[in-house]
């Protein structure tokens, strides 16, 4: 048995079965059944479920490797993007090699979308997709863990309790996005655990840390890895977020309670709102890969947020919230779809989720004025 072997992707030979699984599998049945045929599905979801599954296992048999798939699952994001954007923009990707290995960090806003989009966006440039890291905690379902490792996803373990298993959970993690990234493919990870609710996205330091584990110990083993890697910030802008009402209560019952509890099934409620939600204009930014003489940890920190947050689209969605904090009568210019999304989420919410759903926005202006003049140049 491979070291990696329960966290890596499937392999090609491994895709047959699989497949047959998912086709076989009832909640996985009922959310595609609730996504290509939603008002078929509602009224009559025993006919509809099994016409779905009947679907899947046809298209199946056409499905012989996982580019197979990746081709056919790029045609469903196309599709995505076209009924839930008003565009995808891009900005960096044509001055990256498409025969180099790339180690992405990006904010993270979406838990589906914000890696569909940097792969689509690189596959539309001729690239080879990204591996995609993924945590443990997403994976609550069977199917979810089958879908995300059939698409290129490794599982990060963040679970593990103890500080010995921890240690070597990030270590295994470490050692796996090396192995990959020498074998020449690139790896996308967030910059972050867990999505960012209030606007500002924020490099966690430790992920560089974990990063170097594979290298050697301390600042020799991070400055090792620093050598040996093209580490590109990636940033991804949403005119509109999906999951803002979401992520709203969240921060509401945060602050009221002093924590949040997810409810079972929460993360898939996610995942569905972010991948239909209308999302207004969509920008993925790809910065230059970092210069390895940013050899020390807060330096690189402090350098890599400065990259994502100082490419973030500041779009009038975020003008707007932000002037709306002050004065609540304050109407930007907005085509017809993103005033009518907007509006709808802000007046939906309520008095006492209002300001988090504003500020959600309101605060990547802000956080991207500090960030940026945090950065400054590398010490």
């Amino acid at each position: 048995m491979d070291a990696f072997d329960d966290i890596r992707p499937y392999t090609d030979s491994e895709m047959p079965r699989v497949l047959g699984r998912l086709a076989d599998d009832a909640a996985f049945v009922r959310l595609a059944s609730n996504y290509v045929t939603p008002w078929f599905s509602r009224w009559f979801p025993g006919i509809a479920h099994r016409v779905v599954r009947g679907v899947l296992k046809r298209r199946i048999k056409n499905l012989a490797t996982v580019a197979d798939l990746q081709v056919a699952l790029s045609r469903y994001v196309e599709k995505i993007l076209v009924d839930t954007t008003e565009g995808l923009s891009f900005s960096g990707v044509e001055a990256l090699d498409a025969d180099r290995s790339y180690l992405f960090i990006s904010n993270h806003r979406d838990i589906v979308c914000d890696p569909a989009i940097v792969n689509f966006t690189l596959w539309k440039h001729g690239f080879e997709t990204s591996q995609i890291a993924i945590g443990d905690n997403l994976l609550n379902e069977g199917f979810e863990t089958d879908l995300m490792r059939l698409n290129k996803s490794f599982v990060v373990r963040r679970g593990e309790k103890g500080a010995r298993a921890q240690l070597a959970a990030m270590t295994t993690t470490s050692k796996y996005v090396k192995q990959t990234l020498e074998a020449g493919e690139s790896v996308w990870i967030a910059h972050r655990e867990g999505r960012t609710k209030d606007g500002y996205d924020r490099t966690e330091a430790a992920i560089f840390k974990m990063f170097a584990l594979a290298y050697g110990r301390g600042v020799t083993g991070f400055r090792a890895w620093r050598e040996a890697v093209d580490l590109v910030p990636v940033s991804i802008s949403y005119e509109v977020d999906p999951c803002a009402l979401l992520k709203a209560k969240e921060l509401f019952l945060t602050e009221r309670d002093g924590e949040y509890v997810k409810a079972p099934g929460e993360d898939l409620v996610s995942i569905q709102t972010g991948i239909s939600g209308f999302k207004g204009r969509v920008h993925v930014a790809f910065g230059a890969p970092v210069d390895a003489a940013i050899d020390d940890v807060d330096s690189l920190t402090r350098y890599v947020d400065g990259e994502i947050v100082g490419s973030l689209e500041n779009y009038p969605t975020h003008e707007e919230a932000h002037a709306r904090l002050e004065d609540d009568s304050v109407r930007l210019e907005m085509s017809t779809r993103v005033r009518t999304a907007f509006d709808a989420a802000v007046d939906f919410v309520g008095r006492d989720l209002k300001p988090h759903l504003l500020k959600q926005y309101a605060n990547q202006i802000e956080n991207k004025q500090r960030v940026v003049a945090e950065a400054g140049p590398p010490d």
